[in-house]
């Protein structure tokens, strides 16, 4: 297979007999290193190389203005912002960065297509004039505000350009304009030396009036990448702009463009559907992993998403001898890069304490764990003792000796001075040097960063608006966007893996594009401009369907010599990818060509998640050992019930002891709510144990209910805040839960009744003798409150979530031992068994008084004959016997060695 370039080459080697006189243009350095590449291998003789160079090297040359960086124009842009009086409100340079970069966007637009300037914005202020139309006759401070912004652009734009010009800079549309408008200037000088243009397709105005220029000269000329398929028959986007030079340019009135014929020949074009973008990457490597040396230095793997660069590295076989990765690896998502970026936001927000997300944010990243460690230490002390806010000095308490300088460093205040950022900064990127020597790509981003924080930090000392870490904070996200750690390889040989621009003039024999995806490729529309379609239509400006043109030129470049070609393609719906496969793939089969063989084939997970299989754990000797000592030291209704809902559960959480991580707990949950009102009713009640409910004395309980409650808290919910927000909602709901039992108590007095209170919050354990079980077992439980109304013994549960009167009554006592729920129902009766095993009653009432549904009173469990029938509400000895049967049948399960735990879909 011979390539375009090489084409060109042999072309060009036939024309010029000195090619050193030559001045080759190409569309990127890269294209020219290949044609570099290529020529020194075709050359017969020895000769000097020509002038190579991309096409923003020759505009720069050209204009003699040199492209500014980013984060400069950034600064330099918000500069001339400062400097226009008719922009009468200015925004602090935070809010400035958040929108000015589409604006810059736009201007580059409106530079490269060379607009006129006063006709354009003349135009957008009175379209943003119109859209306020209604408004006219209640115009508001903030409409004339934003009209006025509008209407100041031109006088912001014209600033920016003098600022800019004055240290010889501008932005690449402002390079690309005074190119165009110098091109006689060059041509005086340079006119004579043939200008040779290679491998171009979308050339925007200020690119074509240059190059019709040179071109007119009659000793320059263009090669272009064009099949002479997309030009025979129906047009195609793919040739949409080389049409339009072909028909409109000067330079073909006399002269025939030169097509290609290699789309039409024989080739296999592969279309590959996966689940999940990962999938993609694992076939790509599977695909090279049967490749040979020889095939792996004619292939590319293109990368339409190029965030799939990371899992394809890590996809690749050890087949593969020489890589080539030309797009670099991005370090704005590295852990250093976000351990960063955490600091930079913790300092900017930090008052007189620290919020433990951003500490923790810090503390659990890889490189907060390389500065500091201790730092699972200090992570555990906060979430244990749940401070949502925390100092340094805590910090320092918590950690270790050795961690002391650089807890200060991290956490100490930056009393918001970009110098103390800047030099702090340095200091950690100096200290994780040794520490990062075993990770190279870590090094490589510490170096970066290095330079990043060196730059800014030069850079502001003449911007002094920069005054705050929000300011810098925006300049480091923005310089650190555009930071990639460079992979060594041969640019020429062996495997190469890029994104789609960089293909751009090469060929290769075998192609694996990934995410060939609808809304990948191409990209769709984007509305990250302020220029609206119409106004765009109207000034020549590229619309979206242009930009679609672009990407099916580019895709159907990388068929035009390949031979064997593998599209990829997520069919998975997740987020905005709709799963849908690119319509340049439906655009191939349709248009299917006889040399054109197309296969298709479906990757499917080798596992499914929905089939797995659900948990099943044999009870081996140490599990039995786990379980009698359970069953010795006193099974709990809780322990049961957990047993009901999900036996793997029980496993989990009582065989093997396996707890959820403590967490810090910023808001309350219901647990805790739960504790600190049963805590604060068991205090508030304790001096009525055997003794009648006194009116008198349960309204005196009134004054002390906030006080008690807010012991609680401080005992419960520890170092938590509960001052403000929905803890402070909380708080106040404990207090009203305990001020309404207390009111119910009251009524139930006033009502006539007399109440006396037996236990509170008591916790009972009594032998349970099961023939079948070869050891002791015990059960337990602690009871609320256990009191007699008017003589009838009742066993009162708290809850303080909803529960209904239908919660605990049953009809079934087999769905006692299956059914979660009636978790309720099993819990009172095994504490209403354990009372009456210890006691002499003969029968009571067992139930729960819900907080939340407190209306309603005591709610009795009751058994049913009927879904309509009347419930019987005493727990008698005939109740208890049938309950005996379900908790020794529940009990005897648990403890039979060939019974194992099995999962239930919960």
């Amino acid at each position: 297979m011979q390539t375009f370039l090489e084409e060109t080459i042999d072309d060009l080697l036939q024309k010029h007999e000195d090619v050193s006189q030559l001045i080759i243009v190409l569309p990127s350095k890269r294209a020219g290193g290949f044609f570099k590449n290529y020529l020194r291998k075709q050359l017969k003789r020895t000769s000097f190389l020509p002038q190579i160079i991309s096409i923003e090297e020759f505009v720069e040359a050209i204009s003699d203005i040199t492209i500014v960086d980013p984060a400069h124009l950034l600064l330099r842009s918000y500069q001339a912002y400062l400097k226009t009086d008719s922009i009468k409100e200015k925004e602090d340079f935070e809010s400035f960065s958040t929108w000015i970069q589409t604006l810059l966007n736009d201007f580059n637009e409106i530079d490269r297509y060379l607009v006129d300037r006063k006709r354009f914005f003349d135009y957008l202020g009175s379209i943003k004039s119109l859209e306020k139309w209604s408004m006219q006759n209640e115009t508001t401070d903030l409409i004339k505000a934003y009209l006025s912004f509008w209407n100041s652009l031109p006088d912001f734009y014209d600033n920016l350009k003098t600022d800019l010009l004055s240290d010889n800079l501008g932005y690449q549309g402002m390079v690309y304009r005074k190119a165009a408008e110098e091109v006689e200037h060059y041509l005086a000088s340079k006119g004579e030396e043939p200008h040779i243009f290679i491998g171009f397709n979308a050339l925007n105005l200020a690119e074509q009036t240059i190059f019709k220029e040179l071109l007119e000269t009659g000793n320059s000329s263009i090669y272009w990448d064009a099949e002479s398929h997309f030009f025979s028959g129906e047009i195609h986007s793919a040739s949409q702009f080389l049409r339009s030079y072909f028909e409109e340019w000067n330079y073909y009135s006399n002269k025939k463009p030169q097509f290609g014929d290699n789309y039409t020949k024989e080739k296999k074009f592969t279309f590959i559907e996966t689940q999940k973008n990962i999938a993609q990457a694992k076939y790509a490597g599977q695909l090279l992993s049967s490749m040979t040396a020889e095939e792996l230095s004619n292939t590319a793997v293109v990368l339409a998403d190029e965030s799939l660069l990371t899992p394809l590295l890590y996809s690749l076989p050890l087949n593969i001898g020489e890589v080539n990765v030309t797009m670099g690896l991005s370090i704005e998502n590295s852990p250093l890069s976000l351990f960063f970026s955490s600091l930079f936001h913790m300092q900017q927000t930090q008052g007189e304490r620290l919020y433990y997300k951003d500490v923790f944010r810090i503390l659990n990243n890889p490189i907060g764990r390389k500065l500091l460690p201790a730092a699972k230490e200090i992570t555990k002390a906060i979430s244990e003792q749940n401070y949502t806010y925390v100092s340094v000095e805590q910090l320092i308490e918590f950690g270790n000796s050795e961690d002391i300088k650089n807890l200060q460093l991290i956490f100490g205040s930056w009393q918001d001075d970009p110098q103390v950022a800047f030099n702090r900064s340095i200091t950690l990127l100096v200290k994780l040097k040794s520490l990062l020597k075993d990770d190279p790509l870590e090094l490589v981003s510490a170096f970066k960063l290095y330079k990043v924080i060196e730059a800014i930090k030069d850079q502001i000392q003449s911007y002094p608006y920069i005054k705050n870490l929000k300011s810098v904070y925006a300049l480091f996200q923005e310089s650190v966007r555009k930071q990639t750690a460079d992979i060594a390889g041969d640019a020429y040989q062996g495997l190469q893996i890029m994104g789609v621009l960089e293909t751009r003039v090469l060929d290769f024999k075998n192609v694996i594009l990934l995410s060939a995806n609808e809304g990948v490729l191409p990209a769709g529309k984007s509305n990250a401009s302020f220029v609206t379609y119409d106004l765009k239509k109207e000034f020549g400006l590229p619309l979206f369907t242009d930009k679609d043109a672009i990407y099916t030129y580019h895709f159907y470049h990388l068929l035009h010599r390949a031979e064997n070609v593998f599209l990829l393609y997520n069919s998975t719906s997740e987020g905005l990818n709709a799963g849908e496969k690119s319509r340049f793939l439906m655009q191939l089969e349709k248009e299917r060509l006889p040399n054109h063989q197309i296969e298709q084939i479906v990757v499917t997970l080798p596992i499914s998640i929905t089939d797995s299989p659900l948990q099943e754990i044999s009870k081996t000797t140490k599990v039995m050992d786990r379980i009698k000592a359970i069953a010795e030291s006193g099974i709990s209704p809780s322990a049961l019930t957990s047993y009901i809902r999900n036996p793997f559960e029980f496993y989990l959480s009582r065989v093997l002891k396996i707890r959820e991580t403590e967490v810090v707990e910023e808001t309350v949950d219901y647990n805790t709510l739960g504790t600190i009102v049963h805590n604060s009713l068991q205090l508030l009640y304790e001096p009525f144990v055997g003794k009648n409910l006194d009116l008198e004395k349960l309204s005196d309980l009134h004054e002390l209910v906030d006080e008690e409650v807010s012991r609680q808290f401080k005992i419960v919910y520890r170092k938590g805040d509960y001052s403000t927000g929905k803890n402070l909602l909380i708080f106040e709901v404990a207090k009203r839960y305990v001020h309404n039992l207390i009111d119910l108590d009251i009524n139930e007095l006033r009502a006539g009744h007399q109440i006396r209170i037996l236990q509170i919050e008591t916790k009972m354990k009594i032998p349970l003798a099961i023939e079948s079980i070869p050891f002791p077992v015990n059960i337990q439980g602690m009871v609320d409150r256990v009191d007699e109304r008017d003589g009838v013994m009742r066993i009162i549960d708290y809850k303080t979530g909803m529960v209904a009167q239908g919660d605990l009554q049953i009809m079934d006592w087999a769905n006692l031992a299956e059914d979660y729920k009636y978790s309720k129902a099993f819990q009172v009766l095994m504490y209403a068994y354990i009372i009456h095993s210890e006691s002499d009653v003969s029968s009571s009432e067992a139930g729960i008084l819900s907080f939340k549904n407190l209306s309603n009173g005591f709610l009795k469990f009751g058994t049913k004959t009927s879904v309509r029938g009347l419930s019987n509400s005493v727990v008698s000895e005939d109740i208890l016997t049938e309950f005996e049967l379900i908790l020794k049948k529940v009990i005897c399960e648990i403890c039979d060695p060939d019974i194992p735990f099995v999962e239930k879909e919960v």
